[in-house]
Formats: C-alpha cells, structure tokens, sequence
C-alpha cells in the first residue's frame, strides 16, 4: 500500500498562476505539491479516469455481520479491530439530470446490500507527476459512507448502552479527496476509544460548486458539496443505531477544507439538529468564501471551456465526466482576483450564497453567529505554511519577483518587510527571504502562516469562550520519524506540516504503510483518545466513560481554553508519563499568543491576499538547516527522560522587536488586535 504522503493533507490547488515581470512572464505552480491534502490525490500529467463505482476485489477481510437500516438489509466485512460497512449509499446517485441538483434521499433496497468494499471517490482530477495516491476509481456515483463499529457491539443484539459517533468530512480544497483513503481508515479509532465512526463522500470540484446562475430549476446554483454532507448526517440520525451508535452524541470532524465544512455546518441553521459538537483541524480561517458574483464568473470561465452558454444546462449536463474536469481544470487558471492570492485555493468551493451560508467562518465567530451551545475543539500544526511554499515557489524567486511578491502580499506594509529583510539577503534567490524555517519566527512567513491559521482560530476560540461557549484548542508539534509519510517532499521532512497530525489521530501507519516508533504509538494512542473523550464526554480531557485502552494510557490533563490561557500542545515531549502540559505550554504559548499580537500592526488591513507563507526549509537529507541569525534564544521542549532539548525553536531578535516586547506588548497592539476579525 502506498504511503499518504503530501495528498493526504489539506489545500488542494489545481491552478497555475501568470505573473509579469518586467518584459518575461513567470509561470509558477501555485500548490502543485499540496493539492491532496487529506485527499489521496496526486497528480498525474493527463488525467486518467476509472468510472468503475463496484469491485469486489477491494473486499477488506471476511463477510461480517448483516444489519436491517431504514433502507434495507447490509452485509459488512470483519477485520482484526472492528466490523465495516463500506460503500453505504446516503443519497441517489447524483448523475444524469441530477448533475446538478440537491441530493436526493436513496431508494431502498432489496435483498443484502454488500458493503465489504469501498466504493468509488467523487470525481477529481489527477494531474502531475505524483499519481500513486490518486483514488484508483472515480465516478459521479459517489455519495456513500463508510461505518466502522467495535467489535465490542454484537450483532444483531442491541447494545445495552449506544456508543458516541463521530463522522469524518476529509479535506482536499473541495476538489480531491476520498472517503475510503487508507490515512482516514477508521478501525483503530473506533476500536480504542469505542466509537463509531462514520467517513463521508461529497461532491468535489465542479460537480459540487458550479455556479451557473440563480434559479435551481434551470441553473446549478453551487454548494452541492455541502449539501451531500448535510444529507449524510440526515442519514446517521435516521439509521445509526442500526449500527450502535447514538444519534443524540455525534461529532463531526474534519481537517483542512474538511474543517472548514465543519465550520459551516456550526454555522448552518439546518444542520443544527444533526450533530451534538466539532472539532476543527487546521481550519484556513483567513481564505475567502466567494460571493455570488464570484462564484458566477467562475462559472462562466468553466463554460467557455465547454463550448457551451452558461445559461444551457441541457448543454452542460449532456458533457461528459471527463469534458466536465478538464474544463473545471482550464477554468481554475483564471483568478477572480490575481492580487488576492488565497483565492487560488479553494477556487472550486462554497459560496455564500445568503441562504445556506450567509458569511464567513471567522466572521460568524466574532459576531456570534454560530451554534455557541455546541463544545468546539480546534487546533492546527506548527508549521502549516512549509509545504505552501514549496508548492507555490518552484523556481528560484529573483530581488525583483520578490518585491513584486511582497507589495501583493501585504500591500501599503511591504515597505516595512522589504527594509527589513531584502538586505539581509545578498543571494539571487530569495526564497530565503519569502521562506524561512521557524528559526526565523519573526519573518514575513510567520505573518502569513499565523494569518491564515493559527491567529484567527485563537481569535475565534476567544470569542466563543466569551460568548459561554467551551473549547480546547492544540498545536500539534511532533515531527514524524518516517519520511515516507511525505511521499518523496523532502522539505516536510523533519518538520510538522500541514496535515502531520492524521496519521497520528487515526493511527493509521500498518494501513497505510509506514512506521511509528515506540514513543510515536504511545503520542498516537493519547491523541486518539482525546478525541474518543470528546466524543464520550464533550471534554478531551475528561476521564469519565473511557475506554479501558485510554484509561490505560494516562495522558496529561487538557484543560479548557481560556482568553488569557492557551493551547494544548502535541509532540513527543507529551509521552513522558510525569510530564505536565504545563511545563510545554508556558515556553510554547509565549511564542504562539505573541505572534498574532506582534503582527497584528503589519496584517490588520492586509486582506485575503496573504497567500504565500513565507517559510523557507534548506535541507540536506533529513536534517533541517538553520538559518545565520545574529542574536537567538531556544524555546526548550523535554524529552521523554525529562532532559532538555534547545534544537526545536530559534528566535531571531531585530532592532523593532525584541524579547522584552513580547512580554510587555504596547496597548496600541492590543487595542488593533481586538478590532481585527482575524485576531
């Protein structure tokens, strides 16, 4: 089985970006590398579709047990951890003259269903030269769910008391991604932490957000996607105690663009009745839902790739699945707005179209629009931005495209970057300077990074915890031992990028075919079960109706976030049994609490266009290389003997900031911090 490698992380971007220079043109792939982030989606150079929606050579273990549901009779496959029904159709195949329609409720069944396998992913393309993750089979008829139950829940008896569920919404920036993705298989988490689990498929790319107008009769109107996932929670509450699962406990959860549906759903009125709480895993808070008007020129860019009148819905539902990606590929070149470059991910994604989503994420949090009664866990990986960069600058960036960069980047404030960093860099390439490691944290790339993820999830937890709502909030630390799980990104190696935390959470290394060391199983097991606490008790930190597997595992306390408190931070420090959270969190928390308040001068009236974390990793094999810096101090992690370990965190200290600042912030930075959304 291949690794998960980059394409089972987050931002998924199939856009190619034109920038003039001068008298050249400079093409440059904007997230070539990361475009199956939680999608298990790489890129072939032409795209090669498997329409094939059943086979039964994917039958995952011997015939399991058989269960009546509101649709009919479901036979499942038995594996060494849990039961697993595969392939359990929530919605008619959205195909034909249903291209482009809300789902609609799946007509019942005769005889068994066969759910011992996996059903084809939503349709999406596979574009470059790293294909082994792409989902093998890919088809229109996608909307099926994947159950994976205990094999403590015998069947057919009811259990005598229903376990929580929690349902999975993977990511892959709408456009890629599978249900059945080895990284996602679920039969660890369900069996450790007695839950069920529940992954969920949704319509990507074109086929779930094509905008063609305003009226459903005779338009696609978009946000389809997010409908199919409205439609699979409909189906939990209706049959999942079929399976054991209470439909009164039932978490949704999601990475990436996953957790951004996630956020939409706390937002959504309708949704409301369908699950009890969240959990948000690097939520990119800061990209830009489109509007209406958006969404439509997106359409009519898609359209002139089809021959076809945007106001022909005959025309575009008679194209082919095939003619319907390449368009959607050709379309994705043209930016709504080249100089708000977060628009190029998510440019196949929902809109807020007034009825079903009325505003963004980060927006309905600070105003209190969102479902404030529901316990919310959220947090992000530390170095989100490493694998942005690579995926955007695969060239070496010359002093001139660098300073276009930067004055696109952060506008009437690119003068302060530029006086500050272009001298200390005297090489033709600037990547150094639009990249750096966290050796530099005081860099352009730390703006971005924490603009786009960690500082408006903070300023969300915030304002949730002040409007009575509870949250947790983590950082997730740990650098992997197995490169492998990067398939071939040299420069995630040693370093905890975007998405680094699923292989942990699911613990999924024998499926998916790499390694974890010792300590790296037990980092795993205590993740898991705080997220299996969530799910029992509304509390990862709760120790009442633990599994006995987590009772065993003795992991440290995580205490509810607080606006003058701060983040759970996960790394393999975590695993010593006598280490407190605190001892980590009071060195951590001073860098991650300062950082969105240190630059929230620099990034206050920057808008959505901060799309270039500026992060560089130099490195020779699997070593990270850091950067010559006149004056440093080491923030210090503890190892699992308790020793000290001064490599995970230079800080570089400059004539305007320095350490004293961060400790006694002015009031003016306060004061701009309380009135910016983001922070």
């Amino acid at each position: 089985m291949p690794s998960y490698g980059v394409c089972s992380l987050g931002l998924c971007a199939v856009v190619f970006v034109f920038i003039r220079t001068g008298s050249s043109t400079e093409q440059f792939n904007l997230a070539a590398l990361i475009r199956g982030v939680s999608s298990g989606t790489s890129l072939r150079d032409q795209h090669k579709l498997d329409l094939q929606t059943h086979d039964k050579n994917d039958r995952a273990g011997p015939v399991g047990p058989k269960l009546i549901t509101k649709d009919g009779t479901i036979q499942g496959v038995m594996v060494d951890k849990c039961n697993i029904f595969y392939g359990i159709p929530f919605a008619d195949p959205p195909v034909g003259a249903y291209r482009w329609k809300p789902p609609r409720r799946v007509t019942p069944w005769r005889g068994v269903y066969d759910g011992t396998y996996p059903r084809a992913a939503c349709m999406q393309a596979c574009i470059g030269h790293l294909y082994e993750e792409c989902p093998k089979k890919v088809s229109e008829d996608c909307l099926y769910l994947n159950v994976f139950v205990p094999l403590s829940v015998k069947f057919p008896t009811p259990p005598l008391k229903l376990l929580p569920v929690m349902v999975w919404i993977h990511g892959g920036d709408f456009i890629a991604g599978s249900a059945s993705k080895a990284l996602y298989d679920s039969r660890y988490i369900s069996n450790f932490t007695q839950t069920v689990v529940v992954s969920v498929a949704y319509r990507l790319g074109a086929f779930g957000f094509l905008v063609s107008g305003k009226y459903p009769k005779t338009s696609a109107v978009g946000n389809y996607g997010i409908l199919d996932q409205q439609a699979a929670l409909i189906w939990v509450q209706k049959n999942i105690a079929a399976f054991g699962g209470d439909p009164n406990r039932v978490t949704i959860f999601g990475e990436s663009a996953g957790a951004q549906s996630v956020s939409l759903h706390l937002m959504i009125e309708s949704s409301k009745a369908l699950f009890t709480q969240a959990v948000l895993q690097s939520l990119p808070f800061s990209i830009p839902l489109k509007t209406w008007h958006e969404s439509l020129k997106l359409g009519k860019n898609f359209a002139k790739m089809t021959n076809c009148s945007l106001s022909d819905i005959v025309c575009l539902l008679s194209l082919s699945p095939e003619r319907v990606l390449t368009a959607q590929i050709k379309s994705s070149s043209k930016l709504v707005n080249p100089f708000r470059f977060l628009e190029v991910f998510e440019i196949w994604g929902p809109y807020m179209d007034g009825e079903l989503i009325q505003e963004r994420s980060v927006t309905a949090f600070q105003k209190g629009h969102w479902q404030k009664e529901k316990k919310v866990l959220l947090g992000t990986t530390s170095e989100e931005g490493i694998i942005f960069v690579y995926g955007v600058f695969t060239k070496p960036v010359s002093p001139v495209e660098c300073t276009i960069y930067t004055t696109a980047i952060f506008k009437q404030h690119s003068m302060k970057i530029l006086r500050k960093y272009l001298p200390l860099y005297e090489d033709t390439d600037r990547r150094d300077m639009l990249a750096q490691v966290r050796d530099r944290w005081t860099d352009v790339y730390t703006v971005c990074v924490y603009y786009i993820f960690l500082c408006p999830s903070r300023k969300s937890a915030r304002a949730g915890v002040l409007s009575g709502s509870s949250v947790w909030m983590y950082v997730f630390d740990h650098v992997s031992s197995d490169p492998h799980v990067w398939s071939g990104l040299t420069f995630c190696y040693q370093h905890v990028c975007h998405g680094a935390e699923l292989p942990f959470l699911f613990d999924s290394a024998p499926v998916a075919n790499f390694t974890f060391t010792q300590d790296e199983r037990l980092l795993s097991n205590r993740m898991l079960c705080y997220w299996g606490s969530f799910a029992h008790a509304g509390d990862p930190g709760s120790r009442t109706d633990m599994s006995p597997f987590c009772q065993q595992q003795r992991s440290p306390s995580w205490p509810r976030y607080e606006p003058n408190s701060g983040w759970l931070v996960m790394n393999l420090t975590m695993t010593a049994a006598r280490l407190h959270v605190s001892k980590i969190k009071s060195a951590a928390e001073k860098m991650l609490i300062t950082m969105c308040m240190v630059y929230g001068e620099l990034t206050q009236k920057s808008s959505s266009s901060c799309t270039h974390p500026p992060k560089h990793v130099t490195l020779t094999h699997h070593n990270r290389r850091s950067s010559n810096i006149n004056e440093e101090r080491r923030l210090i992690s503890i190892n699992t003997s308790g020793e000290k370990q001064g490599h995970l965190h230079n800080v570089e200290y400059s004539d305007a900031i320095r350490w004293s600042e961060f400790r006694t912030r002015s009031e003016t930075a306060k004061q701009q911090e309380q009135n910016d959304p983001r922070y």
